[in-house]
């Protein structure tokens, strides 16, 4: 695709990569056929195909119009259209180049600003969203519909964290910004889980958000500030000698893989970002190097899981294949699903800044989801998990959860 750029953006890195970006895309189509949102609305602006085109426009000189935001703000970045590709187009770094472009243009309505503003400050700051969430499940019976998607406390059982040797390799395991609040036994079924394979599990201090909350926000500013926060707080462990930096919310650990791209121009955390990127896995990794040991510890497996691979494990992290192995391994039977592919409309903050859009690609998830009759959902990231239980009486749990709950006492 040729393209050519504004002067007044030859010199920017982020254009140049936009038109390298840009020169892969053949036109091909393929795109098409995965794109969860042009499944919907049958526009070809809103897939991957038309919002190229869209962004060659800006890069261009043309000027942006109230719709062109609007088909970018419809992308979910499932990323499913790079899986596809058979040119291999980064579709996903040229759409954030479109959006700051856009965003920086002001063309947002300012009740949309602010809206996402206040998304943007309430789901960073743990007590702030703690405190909400405390309050949604205290409101429950008075609001069963909006507060559908806030999973019930669970409490794991009894178990005893076993003596490591001092040499036992060491992990570091981040506990995420909503996940912390919203599923907190997620991270204990972690640390119990590696600690029962034999690894020293560390924390971060003051860990605060990895940046991915602002960034999919368009405040990109904002997210390489907590970026660099975030590469701040782990440097320590990592120097101390941590082997990985787990995530067990695919969607962070997503945004930790990029931090070597998105810091590659910041001098001062370009190297230690690299390093961070390097180190940053899914928690379905490590739990696969270290399987040996946790075997005999574990109870026979429950009845047959259906699993949801978010797309930011399946076509982010492309490690989707290794959790249904995994879990294989584990002794589940995992229940085929059909469309397995397609977005279940989380994608962040996008279930509630394009309800309708999300709400009918959760229901066609779902129906897909259900198919099996299976007595539980498994999934790997807090977004899917909460957008989906709202939308199902079926629980919706992460695998670690189900997997520490195997555990002998």
């Amino acid at each position: 695709m040729q393209t050519r750029l504004r002067s007044d953006l030859l010199p920017s890195t982020e254009s140049q990569q936009a038109e390298q970006i840009l020169r892969r895309c053949v036109h091909c189509g393929f795109c098409l056929a995965t794109c969860p949102t042009y499944q919907l609305t049958g526009n070809e602006l809103d897939s991957p195909r038309g919002r190229i085109y869209l962004i060659k426009q800006l890069l261009e000189g043309e000027a942006a119009s109230v719709a062109t935001q609007q088909h970018l703000d419809r992308c979910l970045t499932c990323r499913a259209c790079e899986t596809t590709c058979p040119s291999g187009v980064q579709y996903s770094q040229l759409a954030d180049i479109g959006r700051g472009l856009l965003e920086r243009q002001g063309l947002r309505r300012w009740r949309d600003r602010q809206y996402r503003r206040l998304l943007q400050t309430g789901l960073r700051q743990r007590a702030l969203f703690g405190t909400a969430v405390w309050l949604g499940r205290t409101l429950r019976p008075l609001f069963r519909t909006a507060t559908a998607g806030i999973p019930p406390r669970r409490t794991l059982p009894a178990w005893a964290s076993p003596a490591l040797p001092a040499n036992a390799p060491s992990v570091i395991v981040l506990q995420g910004c909503v996940q912390a609040a919203l599923a907190p036994d997620t991270h204990e079924a972690t640390l119990r889980v590696l600690q029962a394979a034999g690894l020293q599990v560390h924390t971060v201090p003051r860990e605060g958000c990895c940046g991915a909350l602002a960034w999919h926000l368009n405040d990109q500013d904002a997210g390489r500030d907590d970026m660099r926060r975030m590469v701040d707080r782990l440097w320590p462990l990592v120097e101390a000698g941590a082997s990985a930096i787990i995530t067990t919310a695919s969607g962070c650990g997503v945004q930790l893989h990029e931090y070597a791209v998105l810091l590659a121009q910041d001098a001062d955390y370009a190297l230690r970002a690299a390093r961070i990127s390097a180190l940053a896995c899914d928690v379905s990794e490590v739990v696969s190097q270290h399987l040996t040991p946790l075997l005999p510890q574990l109870k026979p497996a429950g009845p047959a899981l259906t699993l949801h691979t978010p797309c930011t494990l399946q076509h982010g992290l492309r490690k989707a294949p290794l959790l249904q192995d995994l879990l294989v391994r584990l002794g589940w039977q995992l229940a085929p699903v059909a469309e397995s592919h397609l977005c279940c409309g989380s994608a962040g903050s996008y279930s509630l800044l394009q309800p309708a859009l999300s709400g009918q690609l959760r229901e066609r998830k779902l129906a897909a989801l259900r198919a099996e009759q299976a007595a539980v959902i498994a999934t790997a990231n807090i977004g899917c998990q909460c957008h989906l239980q709202a939308g199902t009486r079926t629980p919706v749990r992460h695998w670690i959860s189900l997997l520490a709950e195997r555990l002998r006492d």
